[in-house]
């Protein structure tokens, strides 16, 4: 009989041995590679069409975004209306978004309805027609929007600093003007859609309950269309960071908080330091428990929340500082992270602090491995980075192993003042 009057043992989460469920891989009739996980009680399912078509394929800026957007805006046989009312129909979720290098069209949907909206799908995969009068709708709201962000400060903090991380002509660090928008043509996005998506390179990624005949059916609806597996040639951007590294922007002389950002290059999930600087960054400033967030927010006040983190760009990355402060204490909160930098640098991170960030790492890890959705997500950041199920292990690894000395050392290497780039727009 249970003894109510004992606690049950506690566990500590890094002595989880947990698990990544395998994919199961099929490739379809043109070369399409498609990666399931069957999993999951509910009778749900997720579709991902990953096209090789983000903004790093685009001659024009802003072409990809419009083209990834106006997708579902009509085609030869359904209108705007027609093709969102036919998901509304049977409950199901149909949405897009474009990235740096990739474009991705995502259905959820019961199982059962399957058979019904996959066709749809492909209609709009193969003809598309890209209405002016949308075209035109897409151009009005997305001016009306960025009038409306550009007045926000840590909008214009986003956007500045990656520009100076990579230079404008880099994906990475472009951003949204009125006159590109102005400049967009429909004939530009016609030409975007077919080379990048009726002939393009495309992936799936399929999780949730899968019907005993998910390959046979996205084998018929895609199987026989132009896209293609092969890799589609990408174009080279160098990265051209700017000279100088500390800027003080006006942008609200009302406003009552400064966004601040201070960031500075990092390399990609492929450099050997990536995985420990992961952990050194929760410590930092990577959860609410880190120092930056325990020094400017509870020691200080200076603002309500600040956080770090790593980018996710599979090319080359950046190890950014994010938060609002009064504007009064914008130069003092600047000053605090350098502190913490240097307290990362001089001394050894205590061991208690140490077993709370494992233990915080290993839980969010245990929540992105909780149902099929979260799995096939994980699965496919590690696809499209190129890596596979070892990189997963290996940073659980290194969570559960790694020293106070080697944390130490990356500080010393990566959290050196005079590499970082300081904003604040006020």
């Amino acid at each position: 009989m249970i003894n109510r009057k004992q606690a049950p043992p506690y566990k500590d989460a890094i002595e989880f041995d947990l698990r990544l469920k395998p994919y199961d891989k099929y490739v379809l009739k043109n070369g399409i590679e498609v990666y399931a996980v069957n999993a999951g009680a509910e009778e749900v399912i997720q579709i991902e069409w990953v096209f090789w078509g983000g903004n790093s394929y685009e001659t024009k800026n802003l072409v990809a975004a419009a083209t990834n957007f106006l997708l579902k805006n009509g085609t030869a046989s359904h209108t705007a209306f027609e093709i969102n009312e036919h998901f509304e129909y049977y409950g199901a979720s149909f949405s897009r978004a474009c990235y740096n290098e990739t474009a991705v069209l995502n259905l959820h949907s019961l199982t059962k309805h399957l058979p019904s909206l996959l066709p749809m799908v492909r209609e709009l995969l193969t003809d598309a027609i890209f209405p002016d009068a949308e075209l035109q709708l897409f151009r009005q709201n997305s001016l009306q929007r960025l009038s409306v962000n550009l007045k926000k400060n840590d909008f214009v903090a986003n956007r500045l600093i990656d520009e100076k991380l990579f230079g404008f002509d880099h994906p990475y660090g472009r951003y949204s003007r009125q006159e590109d928008f102005e400049k967009i043509t429909r004939d530009d996005v016609v030409k975007f859609y077919d080379k990048y998506y009726r002939n393009g390179k495309c992936m799936l990624f399929v999780g949730g309950k899968l019907p005993h005949n998910i390959f046979e059916l996205l084998e018929t609806s895609f199987g026989d269309l132009p896209l293609h597996g092969n890799e589609t040639e990408k174009p080279e951007h160098p990265v051209v960071p700017a000279l100088e590294k500390k800027y003080r922007i006006a942008n609200d002389p009302n406003g009552i908080q400064g966004a601040i950002r201070i960031a500075r290059p990092f390399p990609n999930r492929h450099h050997p330091d990536f995985l420990g600087v992961q952990v050194l960054n929760n410590v930092f400033g990577g959860f609410f428990g880190s120092r930056l967030m325990n020094n400017i927010r509870e020691d200080k006040g200076y603002t309500y929340g600040i956080y770090s983190y790593l980018q996710n760009h599979l090319q080359t990355s950046a190890w950014i500082i994010s938060t609002e402060a009064g504007r009064d204490v914008s130069e003092a909160t600047v000053q605090e992270v350098y502190h913490e930098m240097k307290r990362l640098r001089e001394s050894l991170v205590e061991d208690t602090e140490l077993l709370l960030v494992r233990n915080y790492l290993m839980g969010t890890i245990l929540g992105d491995l909780d149902g099929p959705f979260h799995i096939i997500g994980r699965w496919k950041n590690l696809i499209l980075n190129g890596l596979d199920e070892r990189h997963f292990y290996q940073s659980i690894q290194i969570i559960k192993t790694i020293q106070p000395e080697t944390l130490q050392h990356l500080a010393e290497k990566w959290l050196r003042p005079e590499d970082f780039y300081e904003m604040i727009v006020v």
